[in-house]
């Protein structure tokens, strides 16, 4: 006779578990262990939950919009102190004890170990900026972070989240609009891109290089002008290399107008320069071919082993020969030779590189208008990049070399040489000229500025305000809410530059709404003046409009969330 031993769902009867410890005795310590909860079904058959459902636990309701709301809030509240110009940096330890020390907050958020769900929504908030903008990444966190407090508010009131919701994007549509109406549009070209020069110092401004911030300002337009294609509106990033090398100050990063190989000449009695070079870029290795099945070879007598030197001799004299055939004078190779085929290169007067990177290798091929080699046979006069000049400069006293490649023949790359005492300074030099690059490039395909030290969030909070009133149904609670969450970046800028954060807030907006001038903001710098035009305090137009957007739409997705089934250390975390 079958037993019926599982019910519906992979749950046991009890009476298919009562008849199996009848027919196989089970010892009383077992017996008497918890199997599960008892329960009954629609048809009033009993049976057990086992205790992996047991371990879930689920919020719903209230819980999970506080418990959602509370963890996103605990993120937005660590990069809040890094806002504007004064804002302070953070010191993140890896699992592998690497130090980053940081101002930009996607590289804080990226670098923290997040593991609540709904704060690494943030997280990628964060990235989705970055990505898209390169700049603006804390204010878009801050900005959510408010939007999600203010929201706990009005739901606590009763008010249901996707009435909230949809209060949040008809004021969204206010703010973005308003954040355009008091844009300004710059010539990029007068005055000798001046503009340009001021916006890329604004984002320098709250970073650890903002004491040399005109100088990398300069350095970043230069850099992007260099590579811009202006009929298209257009900047390929990938021609500008940023190079980073410790020692020396901050004061001597440069722009190189052309590319920097962390890499020097094979041999040392090389020349040290080549003027109007003509390179075989090669990605085959400057050696005999080896079988690629086990070998082994005898040799048993003197004459055997000439005749396998001078075998070997000859594949070497073959490769320089197709070499010097198609016109070359220096050879990029990535990969290693041993020291004869380096003393044949030497003594045949052809300068060499080698252990070029793949990346390095197609920056150089894109630059030059050379093409990448795969074969000997296949190298042509044709194949050759071109530069007026590669040269070996080498760094302090340790005599660190490394090869620059300029006047390039094709294309029009260049690269940034950062220089700083460390390498954390390196790096949050290289994360700051990626900022100011990524605002030059926004200007440059949408030449609109917006006031910085928030008096776009100020005047939009004011233009939201006055649509709430207007508004005769239930959402204008939850526009005066996003209206009230936009007050809290200026009022971040004044608390993170050591001054009342609600009175300095209070004081600018009265400004505004007395004078009509937009343009008006929190004096983080103290230069006694609130006109961010005057202190020339700008960013671009479409950085302001994404913050918006991408703030409500993440916080309209967290909203729309009310139930959460997980397991429980989640949670209890």
């Amino acid at each position: 006779r079958t037993e019926k031993r599982a019910h519906r769902g992979g749950l046991f009867s009890v009476r298919g578990l009562i008849r199996f410890q009848l027919r196989f005795p089970v010892s009383p310590r077992v017996m008497s262990a918890p199997v599960g909860q008892l329960a009954v079904d629609e048809y009033g058959n009993p049976f057990i939950i086992l205790e992996e459902q047991a371990k879930k636990k689920r919020l719903s309701g209230l819980d999970a919009h506080k418990a959602n709301i509370l963890a996103a809030k605990a993120v937005s509240d660590s990069v809040r102190s890094s806002m504007g110009p004064r804002g302070m940096d953070k010191m993140v330890v890896g699992p592998d004890g690497d130090v980053t020390v940081t101002n930009d907050g996607a590289t804080i958020l990226e670098k923290m170990d997040v593991n609540h769900q709904i704060a690494k929504l943030l997280v990628e908030l964060s990235k989705s900026q970055d990505h898209e903008i390169g700049d603006g990444t804390t204010g878009v966190v801050v900005m959510a972070g408010a939007l999600l407090e203010k929201s706990l508010d009005l739901i606590e009131k009763g008010i249901h989240p996707l009435r909230i919701a949809t209060g949040f994007e008809k004021a969204c549509e206010v703010a973005v609009k308003k954040v355009e109406e008091i844009a300004k549009v710059i010539d990029i070209q007068a005055d000798d891109r001046a503009a340009l020069r001021k916006a890329a110092s604004t984002a320098l401004g709250s970073k650890v290089v903002s004491s040399r911030k005109d100088q990398l300002a300069k350095i970043s337009v230069d850099a992007v002008l260099a590579v811009c294609d202006l009929q298209r509106k257009d900047v390929n990033f990938d021609l500008i290399k940023v190079e980073g090398k410790v020692g020396g100050k901050l004061e001597d990063t440069c722009l190189i107008q052309g590319i920097v190989v962390d890499k020097d000449f094979s041999h040392p009695q090389m020349p040290k320069s080549v003027k109007d070079a003509k390179m075989a870029i090669l990605t085959c290795p400057f050696e005999p071919p080896k079988p690629k099945t086990k070998h082994k070879l005898d040799i048993r007598s003197g004459e055997d082993y000439k005749k396998l030197y001078e075998h070997e001799q000859k594949y070497f004299r073959d490769q320089i020969k197709l070499i010097q055939d198609s016109g070359a004078n220096l050879v990029i190779c990535q990969w290693g030779f041993d020291d004869e085929a380096n003393h044949l290169l030497f003594q045949n007067k052809l300068p060499a590189v080698r252990w070029v990177g793949g990346v390095e290798l197609e920056l150089i091929a894109i630059a030059t208008g050379g093409r990448i080699v795969p074969r000997f046979e296949e190298l042509t006069a044709d194949k050759l990049g071109k530069a007026g000049l590669v040269r070996e400069v080498t760094f302090g006293t340790m005599k660190e070399q490394m090869l620059i490649i300029e006047e390039c023949g094709s294309s029009k790359a260049v690269t940034v040489l950062v220089r700083g005492g460390n390498q954390m300074v390196v790096d949050e030099a290289k994360r700051c000229l990626h900022d100011a690059n990524c605002c030059v490039r926004n200007l440059i395909r949408d030449p609109r500025v917006v006031p910085g030290g928030g008096a776009s969030e100020m005047a939009a909070s004011l233009a939201v305000l006055s649509a709430a009133d207007k508004e005769q149904t239930m959402d204008q609670y939850s526009m005066k809410a996003f209206a009230s969450a936009l007050d809290v970046v200026p009022m971040a800028l004044a608390e993170n530059s050591g001054l009342q954060g609600i009175a300095e807030m209070a004081k600018v907006k009265a400004v505004q709404e007395n004078t009509g001038n937009a343009w008006h903001g929190v004096d983080c710098m103290q230069t006694g003046t609130t006109d961010m035009w005057e202190q020339n305090v700008y960013e671009a137009c479409a950085s302001k409009s994404s913050q918006l957007r991408l703030a409500t739409q993440v916080v309209k997705m967290i909203l729309k969330i009310d139930d959460v089934i997980t397991s429980g250390d989640v949670i209890d975390e």
